[in-house]
């Protein structure tokens, strides 16, 4: 899944490389690192940026990319743990409905609660099109790269975590905005 992320984001090669060599030689610090990658970017792609940095980051908090079933027998189910509630509510917001019904089809599944919320179990592709899809009904607009504090906000507006494990999120969070920025 992460994969097929990271080759949807289109890098400008010439900008990219540079900052991978002086990222790799120490001459540009990693604090710099965003401001010059999103300079060099559309406002497309940095959105696609934003995007794919708190998608990794809630999926790291949410199973460690492993579990796609919750812990315990809980009700969440893949590698964002989505819970019924959360399918029904990308189905039925005004902002994702119409994008849910054609996620849902592209994969055959029923554009139902109880449909999604069993295939995102088995189907990594379609649960992280799902999760995209929940931060896309947060009205507030994406945090920039290295925001964590304005991330976890988000996480914690749209998934409303059970056991929000505060003590975790910074180092997902990082992960993730690293992972992103050297791809």
């Amino acid at each position: 899944v992460l994969g097929n992320l990271h080759r949807a984001v289109t890098y400008r090669a010439s900008v990219d490389r540079r900052l991978v060599g002086a990222i790799a030689m120490g001459i540009v610090p990693g604090v710099i690192v965003g401001a010059l990658l999103v300079n060099a970017l559309s406002e497309r792609e940095v959105h696609v940026l934003l995007g794919l940095a708190l998608l990794l980051a809630i999926a790291l908090q949410e199973s460690g990319l492993s579990a796609r079933v919750q812990a315990g027998g809980g009700p969440a189910r893949g590698l964002w743990q989505f819970e019924r509630s959360g399918c029904a509510g990308v189905l039925k917001h005004p902002t994702t409905r119409s994008q849910a019904k054609f996620v849902c089809d592209l994969a055959g599944v029923d554009p139902s609660p109880d449909g999604l919320h069993w295939r995102i179990e088995h189907d990594d592709v379609l649960a992280c099109r799902a999760a995209r899809l929940l931060l896309w009904t947060d009205p507030m607009p994406l945090p920039a790269i290295g925001d964590a504090a304005g991330a976890w906000a988000l996480y914690l507006r749209t998934w409303r975590p059970g056991r929000p494990r505060p003590e975790r999120w910074p180092e997902h969070y990082a992960t993730a905005c690293e992972t992103v920025l050297s791809s």
